[in-house]
């Protein structure tokens, strides 16, 4: 006796096989979306001859988009970890052959001032970020939800044959964390000018599973199942897949210009590149070039430098937007030995974010209606954060750092905090 669709929907486990040395990217747009054994994202092994190949996203724009946008959300997170200051500690100008103190804190963390070093000053300094991304757009990575939808076959208009209104429903939970530990040193090449490289060292890990169901509109038999046969088909599959990548990341070199310097009232200019040392398709850098020019103002009353810093972001990255950055906070010596930083740090992008997500699917039979790919909402990826975080000085003048980063905006992927912990060290 034939049995309806619905009811043969039950949960048989297919794993992707192996695919052994694959890169970080790959790993998530095929193994993730790999159910059987032909290789190919959302290709049906089991589905009737000729039918198996319908869902494979080369073959349809959402789906190609769709894997597309999810791997290079996590590339362009991994290559924005935000930089500590370019100096920290106490700085000195000279005055008459001697070194006179311009700061009393040991500076902020993620923000800029307008002090520098000071001529033939060395600061060196190494830090460990990490991370692990909870929110993709506020959405929560453990729950993404993807639909993908037939290609056209004739005749034209989507959704005659009746069996082109079958669509998979796959449902994805990932776990993607990162490490960064990176080594900085600036030196004061006069007073006034300071050039520093940062070199990150990061590892990124990637652990990810879906659950697959074909749901078919039509009446049975139906010619799409990822196994089982026409008249006993299985519409549910399993995938997962793992990983990580540790190497260098992208290195970033920077000049820093005090163009006017009082007791009270600084202002400077620091330039910033980042070279895309980092291997892009494993998740260890952005891929592309990217370069910031800020001005710094700050100011200092008593044991309080309040500082502002505006500035703009080019990045060469095909799918990676240019922005408008601007950063506000203060550091405060609560104590001999400690500074306390607080920052709020904004990212606004110029134009519409590049990191599209589909549109809706439109059918024209047997009636119109539509398919949404995907429940990641489309909309721009600016963002902003709060940090806060404190510098202990040492008996041998050693800073210890510690600080968080909270995201205040659901915009691309992000996780619920970002942690800091370093050490740094000038002379």
């Amino acid at each position: 006796m034939q049995r309806r669709p619905a009811l043969a929907l039950v949960a048989v486990v297919v794993l992707a096989g192996p695919l052994a040395g694959q890169d970080l990217r790959t790993r998530i747009s095929k193994q993730l979306f790999t159910f059987g054994t032909c290789g190919k994202p959302l290709c049906l092994t089991g589905a009737l001859a000729g039918h198996g190949n319908h869902f494979i996203p080369a073959d349809t724009a959402s789906g190609s988009s769709i894997l597309n946008f999810i791997s290079n959300a996590i590339g362009a997170s991994v290559g924005n970890t935000p930089l500590t200051s370019a100096s920290s500690g106490v700085t000195f100008q000279f005055e008459g052959g001697l070194p006179v103190k311009t700061s009393t804190s040991a500076g902020p963390i993620f923000g800029e001032r307008a002090q520098t070093l000071g001529r033939g000053r060395f600061f060196v300094g190494a830090n460990v970020t990490q991370m692990r991304f909870q929110r993709l757009r506020g959405i929560r990575v453990d729950d993404i939800e993807f639909n993908f939808t037939h290609e056209d076959t004739p005749p034209a208009g989507l959704g005659s044959p009746i069996f082109e209104n079958d669509v998979v429903a796959v449902r994805v939970s990932l776990d993607v964390s990162l490490i960064v530990t990176s080594f900085a040193m600036s030196y004061g090449l006069v007073d006034g000018v300071d050039l520093s490289v940062d070199v990150p060292v990061v590892h990124t890990s990637v652990q990810g599973s879906s659950v697959a169901n074909i749901l078919p509109l039509g009446g049975f038999p139906d010619p799409h199942f990822f196994a089982g046969d026409i008249n006993n088909p299985v519409f549910t599959a399993f995938a997962a897949t793992a990983g990580s990548s540790t190497g260098l990341g992208d290195v970033a070199a920077r000049l820093k210009v005090n163009v006017a310097q009082t007791k009270h009232v600084g202002v400077a200019m620091l330039l910033d590149a980042r070279f895309p040392t980092g291997n892009a398709d494993n998740l260890l850098g952005a891929g592309a070039f990217a370069g910031r020019g800020i001005g710094v103002l700050s100011a200092t009353w008593g044991n309080t430098t309040p500082h502002l810093n505006l500035g703009y972001a080019f990045r060469d990255g095909d799918l990676q937007n240019n922005s408008i950055i601007a950063t506000v906070g203060f550091d405060q010596l609560i104590a001999p030995f400690a500074t306390m930083a607080f920052d709020v740090l904004s990212d606004w992008q110029i134009g519409d974010s590049k990191l599209v997500v589909p549109g809706p699917v439109h059918y024209v039979s047997p009636y119109p209606h539509q398919v949404i790919p995907t429940n990641i909402p489309s909309q721009r990826d600016d963002l902003m954060s709060a940090s806060l975080g404190f510098k202990f000085t040492t008996q041998r003048g050693i800073l210890l750092v510690t600080n968080a980063l909270i995201p205040l905006r659901n915009s691309g992927l992000q996780a619920s905090a970002v942690w800091t912990g370093g050490i740094e060290y000038n002379f």
